[in-house]
């Protein structure tokens, strides 16, 4: 059985693309393909049906990475079928967590920087939307960055299921 990752934004057409377009590179690269499955979402539904915003699209494309991606909004049915919920900022996280319909689910909902040790205190990752090609590197550079941690985390829990 697969162990199931789903990044978490607002629309579903900036970060939470980027971070399932860089972490799902990177559970390739150490060989987890066929164990991890990674998607994302957005908490509304503003963008259902649209593809990435082509700063995302052009930023990824640009460091190497898959751009293909169709937006849809986050269900609080798909908590049991998931292993881990990443949200991206501090208010993604809450609206999940009210979106849980136990405590297990809720505990499932983790932030995407929470992986990264350089972060500090300041782990959103901001919205880069209303701004330019700027805030979508680095909110990038923040993804690559967690993923990393992200990664480490999610093999123990694959390898702990296969011991």
């Amino acid at each position: 059985m697969s162990y199931r990752v789903c990044f978490v934004c607002t629309g579903n057409i900036c970060r939470s693309p980027m971070a399932e377009s860089v972490f799902r590179a990177r559970v390739r690269e150490a060989g987890l393909g066929d164990l991890v499955e990674v998607d994302s979402a957005g908490t509304g539904g503003w963008h259902e049906g649209d593809g990435a915003d082509p700063r995302t699209v052009a930023v990824l494309e640009e460091a190497g990475y898959d751009s293909a991606h169709t937006a849809r909004q986050f269900q609080p049915s798909w908590f049991s079928r998931l292993d881990l919920v990443i949200a991206l900022d501090i208010g993604h996280l809450r609206a999940l967590r009210r979106l849980a319909l136990t405590q297990e689910d809720a505990a499932k909902v983790r932030l995407l920087r929470s992986y990264d040790a350089a972060a500090g205190d300041d782990l959103d990752v901001p919205d880069p939307y209303y701004g330019g090609l700027e805030g979508f590197e680095e909110c990038l550079e923040m993804v690559e960055a967690a993923s990393e941690g992200l990664l480490a985390a999610v093999r123990e829990q694959v390898e702990g299921r296969a011991a």
